[in-house]
């Protein structure tokens, strides 16, 4: 596998959840909690980019998408629930193996690959990367790997924990403290402040179309907000 993305330390720390990755109450709880926060923003640029029918339940029907780091397919079986003919990636077999055994009793087809995103052939309208960057070898060359498998008209939605004070405490602290994620998920040196990754996204050749906060509360849980110090999505198109 290409060495630009691969960590293999990495890869053997997230495949060693693989068993329980579908359990909302196992290791990884905390990506349960993410998902439907992410959902409703690719829900909504999705929309706004192709100027989509908010109501329709299929919003992805007759476009490619491509999940880059998949996982078990926490989030690869909704965008294929919308519709998307979807493509998914993982550096780890042994996650690629539960994301197809869990789709399967789904009734889901999802082209389940084990690969890094560099073997990856053709372009793709809508591609998404959760939670991943701030795991590979090379930020730079992961994007430019992404960039070149986007479609002209394609989006590009990707998520990962910021750069702050807080989020070293809540994140990486707090989180593994209190085991909601296995100890040594985050690598605080390896996180991206918002201002670097738009450098990053220009130096792929992307243009930055939004940034949003996920942001915590006591009453409200993980939810969408304008408060970017824990984490954030991003969206992005060619420049």
């Amino acid at each position: 596998m290409s060495e630009t993305s691969i960590v293999p330390e990495e890869v053997r720390q997230f495949a060693s959840h693989a068993g329980d990755w579908w359990d909302p109450d196992g290791a990884q709880a905390m990506l349960h909690k993410l998902n439907p926060v992410r959902l409703k923003y690719i829900r909504d640029q999705v929309d706004q980019h192709w100027a989509l029918d908010e109501t329709s339940l299929k919003p992805l029907e007759g476009k490619s998408a491509l999940d880059v780091g998949c996982g078990a397919g926490l989030l690869a079986e909704p965008l294929a629930r919308l519709g998307a003919k979807l493509t998914a990636v993982d550096a780890a077999p042994e996650l690629i193996e539960a994301a197809r055994a869990h789709a399967a009793g789904q009734g889901l087809e999802i082209d389940y690959r084990a690969a890094a995103v560099e073997q990856i052939e053709g372009q793709f309208d809508l591609i998404t990367s959760m939670e991943v960057i701030e795991h590979v070898a090379d930020p730079a060359s992961f994007l430019g790997a992404i960039a070149s498998r986007l479609a002209p008209d394609g989006l590009l939605i990707l998520s990962t924990p910021n750069k702050t004070a807080l989020s070293k405490l809540l994140m990486v602290g707090a989180a593994e403290a209190f085991g909601a994620v296995p100890k040594g998920t985050h690598d605080f040196d390896k996180f991206i402040a918002p201002e670097r990754m738009k450098q990053l996204l220009a130096h792929a050749g992307l243009n930055c179309l939004d940034v949003e906060g996920i942001a915590w509360s006591p009453t409200r849980g993980l939810h969408l907000s304008e408060d970017l110090r824990l984490n954030y999505l991003v969206s992005a198109v060619r420049a």
